[in-house]
């Protein structure tokens, strides 16, 4: 099982969340959540006009093995204007733009999309079962 857990941030103030949602997927091969802004394939949608996040921005994928990984999309410009970040274990590492990096079994962490125009981000929490 994974389960995410994304809140929006806005302004100065980390603490200004404009929402929180989540969703969760069996750990069964072929399993996906996405996270974006096109509510007709994305389980996790930030508000409509955050534009730095792609229609399908982030995809969380379950392998043949049951184990999970992420995915930063690309999209249909050249240069994203977002930057993607993962954190395990207090330990920060950017995602390149098109990358998949494994999630840790039994572990959790954080996927940051961060705006480069401004102080807005969309945090992605994660949990996968061991």
């Amino acid at each position: 099982m994974l389960e995410l857990t994304m809140a929006s941030l806005a302004g100065a103030d980390e603490g200004a969340t404009a929402g929180m949602l989540m969703a969760d997927a069996p750990s069964a091969p072929g399993s996906v959540l996405r996270v974006g802004r096109d509510r007709s394939v994305c389980r996790l949608v930030p508000p409509d006009d955050w534009l730095f996040v792609s229609r399908t921005h982030l995809e969380f994928r379950c392998g043949p093995d049951g184990a999970w990984t992420v995915t930063w999309l690309r999209g249909s410009h050249p240069e994203p204007a977002s930057e993607v970040r993962l954190t395990v274990g207090g330990m920060p590492s950017p995602l390149e733009y098109g990358g998949t990096v494994p999630l840790p079994r039994g572990g959790s962490g954080d996927v940051v999309i961060q705006d480069r125009a401004g102080p807005r981000s969309v945090n992605v929490g994660f949990y996968q079962e061991g």
